[in-house]
């Protein structure tokens, strides 16, 4: 007996309706951009090993899936490293090419290898899906969908006020009300490491911090520890933990902490210009809020940085997530170029919208009007308006076969076709069709742009 196929874990396969509710979210997304200026640009799925390897940190790297060499790939080995197992030397010497981990990364690489044909700043978009070696789980698959907006070539601070703008009116239109975005700096971390005294485990310190949600405050005191952050210093963390009030209250207890650090008070003067220029702004959907706990665990960011909780009461983690990375395309040679980038995590937002049934009705799969076949003439006539209704954006569809009446309405039933069109001797002779309502059971004899007309109005 053949054994029954399946998929690896952590992807999916997607129904018609899913197909057509992600295309819905993706054109809402996609508008959005465009109308804030991104052009799109597309880059391949995987990338040289050494593109996307060492620009994610030690835990990142891990989660990049590698692409074995063709061909008999082990002789090309070094059979020193073979007999030692060492995995991290053995690895470049069989995989040249990688699955790409997020869009940000081969974003630069496409900047600092098109920066001749690139008039800066640059506003792109990019719409794929990327791929993570993670534990599949509610949320998190091991291939995703993105839909990153990114400017590069410019380090006004007036980009991460459009950005925020940009979330607020994608979830607007989306539906979605009560987001949070939580807003943070890496300068302010940076200042928080410092006044710590743990400035040399800057990179240890945001890693575990950027766990508080998901493991709690003991086990990130406890990951900070065990990578040799002090006692004392780990304690010292405990009036960050504790922070509340307003967006201008923890400012001020921030500014008051870090007074003494030029680099943390650096962040806070940036915080401080985005909120100043947005108190004027009338949010429509999402709240912005300040998180000093946020970190983002992503070695290349450096200034503010974003996530997007989905709204109370919604079991699911950031569903959208961005930042400003000063030097990223320095890795690559091209020094000095600033961006500021943010992600649309789709498959959490299809998630969201699911739970909060906000998928509107009209976002189907399948055909508006099935014609019923009764023969070879009565074929012949539907055909004639098949076009007809296609070019006024009737999606129709003319069942194949003659078969039993029961037959096709079951069909057009299971595959919630709204109408279905009757057209036997008498419709014919008369220049009608009769039109079925399949969810009222309601007919009317009409002539073919009557139809057209109600069915487009």
């Amino acid at each position: 007996m053949a054994q029954k196929p399946s998929i690896p874990k952590g992807t999916r396969d997607f129904s018609p309706l899913e197909v057509q509710r992600r295309q819905y979210i993706m054109n809402i997304i996609r508008k959005h951009f465009e109308l804030f200026g991104f052009m799109p640009i597309e880059t391949p799925s995987f990338e040289n090993y050494g593109t996307l390897m060492g620009k994610y940190g030690d835990e990142g790297d891990r989660l990049i899936f590698k692409i074995l060499n063709s061909g008999e790939y082990l002789k090309k080995a070094d059979p020193k490293v073979l007999e030692d197992k060492n995995e991290q030397k053995l690895t470049p010497s069989i995989s040249e090419k990688a699955l790409k981990y997020d869009l940000t990364v081969p974003f630069a690489r496409y900047v600092v290898q098109h920066q001749n044909e690139i008039n800066f700043p640059f506003k792109r978009y990019q719409m794929q899906n990327v791929y993570r070696a993670d534990r599949p789980q509610k949320g998190r698959f091991r291939e995703f969908t993105q839909c990153d907006a990114d400017v590069v070539g410019s380090d006004s601070l007036l980009q991460e006020v459009e950005l925020i703008q940009l979330y607020d009116n994608v979830f607007n239109d989306l539906g979605i009300q009560g987001a949070t975005i939580k807003i943070n700096n890496r300068k302010i971390l940076a200042g928080i490491a410092q006044m710590i005294g743990a400035s040399d485990k800057l990179i240890d310190f945001t890693v575990a911090l950027d766990k508080l949600d998901k493991i709690g405050q003991e086990k990130v005191k406890q990951e900070m520890l065990e990578k040799g952050i002090s006692n004392d210093a780990v304690e010292a963390l405990t009036p960050i933990f504790s922070l509340s009030g307003s967006y201008d209250d923890k400012l001020a207890t921030m500014k008051e902490l870090l007074k003494d650090s030029a680099e943390g008070l650096k962040g806070i003067e940036e915080l401080e210009f985005i909120q100043n220029l947005l108190k004027d702004y009338n949010f429509k959907s999402v709240t912005l809020d300040l998180d000093i706990t946020l970190a983002r665990g992503l070695n290349y960011y450096t200034g503010c940085i974003f996530e997007v909780a989905a709204p109370q009461g919604v079991k699911m983690g950031s569903i959208a997530a961005g930042g400003r990375y000063d030097d990223l395309t320095g890795i690559f040679g091209l020094k000095d170029v600033s961006g500021v980038g943010i992600s649309f995590g789709l498959d959490r937002i299809y998630l969201v919208m699911e739970q909060l049934e906000l998928f509107p009705d009209t976002v189907r799969a399948g055909v508006d009007v099935l014609f019923i076949n009764f023969g070879e003439r009565e074929a012949a006539y539907c055909v004639g308006w098949l076009s007809r209704f296609r070019e006024s954006g009737i999606k129709t569809e003319l069942y194949p076969e003659s078969a039993k009446m029961k037959k096709q309405m079951t069909y057009a039933d299971r595959n919630e076709i709204p109408y279905v069109i009757l057209a036997g001797e008498n419709e014919i002779a008369d220049g009608k069709l009769n039109l079925k309502n399949m969810r009222t059971g309601e007919q009317q004899q009409l002539t073919p742009e009557d139809i057209i007309t109600k069915l487009t109005d």
